[in-house]
């Protein structure tokens, strides 16, 4: 039986399939979640524009995981008229979960269009994609979308399915699958890593695509370190994992908050899309093990700021990070450090970002910061954002504090944690990475 490693494996392999529509102007759409990983890699290898196509299925009330039909954007709705009598599904049952379904779709759009405008179907060809059908309900109601919309050829592309579903597809043109195995069973079963796709990875991916077909993306350079290191700071050592690429422009420091260290999932997605940008990151705990469970030292700001401060200095000891500007994100706790640092008379910090901060910890140094920082705040934390309210007072423009709606103090609602890394790329982008630094114009408060 034929798996596939992963997504992105399935991805590359069904763009192989589809090089026949090399050049024809086309859209590529995933469908969240799983599918956009694998749409992904297809809009990349064939180098056209990738959006979503966000659909809903209705489940049968009694077994949520069979679907009677699905509903999508501008009111498409498809209903297996067959299943739901045999199921015994009313009519209040079906409105029940048909408005439950509605209002997902409507959250869902905006957390992926979110600041995105949809990408124009009219007179292109549509390629719906997904990682894999069972029923093909969600697929064939995406591809009665794609139509809608304006796309005069639609075509499903899809890693696996069984033969029987996907040879009855009248909603498009054409379909593509690389594995129709016999004994089909679920499509999760067909890779060896089917593991969840975040709402986070899905606007990430967007992202990332959509920079890419506006021609502002930097493409990495080969990777000349991706390593885990020991900075030593006078009689302790500092563990850390480093990823520059070769003769980094710009390099970010981690100060996370309370605590955490550089395996926190939340600081690594972020730096994951620095370096996409280009961005060479040094995920760092500041604390030794012995030290983090002691509130001490968690809380002893001026001990953070000036590991911080060393571990800057040994990164600019490197020769192929030697003339990199350098930005510091700070985390809770970790931002007050970092800001600290950033106040110093040497510092050689060109910008600063703040996730969920307390840049109050950082005292009567505020004034004395001179690189731009920007201060993420979610909007449900209350506490939190009135201390970056008070502080963004007392720093130099072109500072901004941006609050970001519907967020918590984590930043672990849907999508929440993928707007931040993309704000703080694009700031970093600005102080770190462009040549001409000065005279560009602010950032809007939002």
């Amino acid at each position: 039986m034929e798996r596939f490693l992963d997504r992105a494996d399935a991805g590359g392999r069904l763009a192989e399939r589809l090089e026949h529509l090399r050049g024809i102007d086309a859209v590529v759409l995933g469908l969240p979640r799983g599918g956009v990983p694998v749409a992904y890699q297809v809009a990349a290898a064939l180098d056209v524009p990738l959006d979503v196509i966000v659909v809903r299925k209705l489940g049968v009330p009694f077994q949520p995981e069979v679907a009677m039909g699905a509903i999508g954007e501008d009111g498409v709705r498809f209903l297996d008229q067959t299943l739901v009598s045999r199921a015994g599904v009313s009519t209040a049952e079906l409105d029940e979960v048909e408005q439950r379904e509605q209002a997902m779709l409507a959250v869902q759009l905006r957390r992926y269009r979110r600041g995105r405008r949809r990408v124009d179907l009219r007179g292109r060809t549509a390629i719906v994609v997904d990682d894999g059908v069972a029923t093909g309900s969600t697929a064939r109601v995406a591809c009665r979308i794609a139509r809608l919309l304006g796309a005069p050829r639609v075509v499903l592309a899809v890693p696996v399915g069984p033969a029987a579903v996907l040879a009855h597809v009248p909603e498009a043109d054409e379909v593509v699958v690389v594995s129709e195995p016999r004994h089909f069973q679920a499509v999760g079963y067909h890779y060896v890593d089917f593991s969840p796709c975040s709402d986070d990875e899905v606007v990430v991916l967007l992202d990332r695509a959509a920079r890419r077909i506006r021609g502002d993306g930097r493409a990495v350079e080969p990777v000349d370190c991706d390593v885990d290191v020991e900075v030593p700071v006078g009689a302790v050592a500092l563990q850390g994992h480093l990823r520059l690429p070769e003769s980094a422009r710009g390099v970010v420091l981690f100060a996370h908050g309370s605590g955490s260290g550089r395996h926190s999932p939340r600081n690594r997605l972020v730096a994951d899309v620095l370096y996409d940008a280009g961005i060479g990151t040094l995920l760092l705990d500041l604390l030794t093990p012995g030290e983090v469970g002691d509130r001490r030292y968690v809380l002893d700001i001026a001990l953070l700021a000036s590991r911080l401060a060393a571990a800057t200095e040994w990164v600019l000891q490197r020769p192929e990070a030697a003339s990199a500007r350098i930005g510091y994100f700070g985390a809770s706790t970790g931002a007050g450090a970092a800001l600290v640092a950033a106040a110093s008379d040497d510092c050689s910090v060109a910008a600063v970002v703040s996730r969920g901060g307390r840049p109050d910890l950082a005292e009567g140094r505020l004034e004395e910061v001179t690189a731009p920082t920007l201060l993420l705040v979610g909007s449900e934390d209350v506490a939190v954002r009135e201390f970056n309210r008070q502080a963004l007072a007392h720093l130099a423009p072109p500072s901004r504090l941006v609050v970001v709606e519907g967020a918590g103090h984590l930043f672990e609602e849907p999508g929440a944690l993928a707007e931040v890394a993309i704000m703080a790329r694009d700031w970093f982008i600005r102080y770190l990475m462009d040549d001409v630094v000065s005279g560009k114009p602010g950032m809007s408060t939002r």
